[in-house]
C-alpha cells in the first residue's frame, strides 16, 4: 500500500528509543523527513546510526536531529522553528512525551503534579499552538497524540498518567472539531502495556513494592491481554504512520488503542 508520505516532513517528539523511536522509523521508511528529538544528545546520535540503516521508499529523504527538553517552551519553539528553517513546512507532528512517575495518590507530590501537567499536556498545547498557524497556512496537516490506555481504563499507581493524558484527549478532540475545516486531522493513539523502557521501569518500580521476581511481574501485565503477550513499539507505529496517511483522510477526533485487548470496555 503507498500511504503518500514521501518527501512529507514529520516531527516526532521524544523519539529517539522507544515508542517514539518506532514512529520516526516508521515515518522514514515510508519516506518522509524526519525530525527527532531528545534531550539526549547521545540518545539521538544512536537513534540517527539506526535510522541511516534503514532502506527507504525515498532514497531522497532526510533526517534531522535536535536536542530539546520538552519541559520548556522556549526549547519548543526552537524546534518548531528549526524544522521550519530545515524543511520550510511540517506536515506532521507526533506528539510523544515521557510517562509520569507512578505510585498511588498520598505519594504523589505538587511537584510530580506540576512536571506531569507541564511534560504530558502543556507541551501538548505549546507545540499545536505553534504549529497550527503553519498547517492553516498549508491548508493540511496531521497531528496525533501519543497518550496511555490510561485515558480508557486507569491503571493502578498511575495517578498522574490517568489524569494528565486525559487533559490531552480533551485538547486533541477540542482541536480536531476547530481545525478540520482547514483539513487538519487530530487523533490520540492509546498504546497499551508494550515492551519498552518505560514498561521495564514500572516492572521494577513494582518489584520493589512487592517483592516479586521480574517475571511474575511482567506476567501480571500479560494476564488481562487477550492475545497474551506484550506489545511491540512498531504495531503501535504503524497506527501512527498510517493516521498521518493519505489512506486515514477521513479519520480525526478519534481515540484508538493498540493494546492487544487489554482494554475491556466497547467503546
Amino acid at each position: 500500500m503507498n500511504l503518500g508520505l514521501e518527501n512529507k516532513v514529520a516531527l516526532v517528539l521524544a523519539s529517539s528509543k522507544g515508542l517514539g523511536f518506532a514512529c520516526a522509523r516508521g515515518f522514514y521508511e515510508e519516506g518522509a523527513n524526519v525530525v527527532i528529538c531528545s534531550r539526549s544528545e547521545e540518545n539521538l546520535k544512536i537513534a540517527q546510526e539506526k535510522i541511516d540503516n534503514i532502506d527507504s521508499k525515498n532514497p531522497s529523504n532526510r533526517l534531522l536531529t535536535i536536542v530539546a527538553d520538552l519541559m520548556y517552551e522556549d526549547e519548543i519553539k526552537r524546534l518548531i522553528n528549526k524544522t521550519i528553517d530545515e524543511f520550510g513546512r511540517i506536515d506532521i507532528i507526533v506528539h510523544n512525551a515521557g510517562g509520569p512517575p507512578s505510585g498511588p495518590i498520598d505519594k504523589i507530590t505538587k511537584d510530580d503534579w506540576k512536571n506531569s501537567i507541564d511534560l504530558n499536556l502543556q507541551s501538548f498545547i505549546h507545540i499545536t499552538n505553534l504549529v497550527i498557524p503553519i498547517m492553516k497556512e498549508q491548508k493540511n496537516g496531521r497531528i496525533i497524540a501519543i497518550t496511555s490506555v490510561s485515558v480508557k481504563q486507569p491503571l493502578n499507581n498511575l495517578v498522574l498518567s490517568n489524569t494528565t493524558r486525559l487533559g490531552v484527549v480533551g485538547f486533541a478532540k477540542t482541536l480536531s472539531n476547530e481545525y478540520g475545516k482547514y483539513n487538519i486531522l487530530v487523533n490520540v493513539v492509546c498504546p497499551g502495556p508494550t515492551l519498552t523502557d518505560r514498561m521495564k521501569e514500572l516492572i521494577n518500580q513494582t518489584m520493589k513494592n512487592t517483592g516479586k521476581s521480574y517475571e511474575e511481574v511482567e506476567q501480571m501485565w500479560i494476564d488481562p491481554i487477550p492475545l497474551g503477550r506484550l506489545g511491540k513499539p512498531e504495531e503501535l507505529a504503524n497506527l501512527v504512520v498510517f493516521l498521518a496517511s493519505d489512506k486515514a483522510s477521513y479519520i480525526t477526533g478519534t481515540v484508538i488503542q493498540v493494546d492487544g485487548g487489554f482494554v475491556k470496555s466497547p467503546f
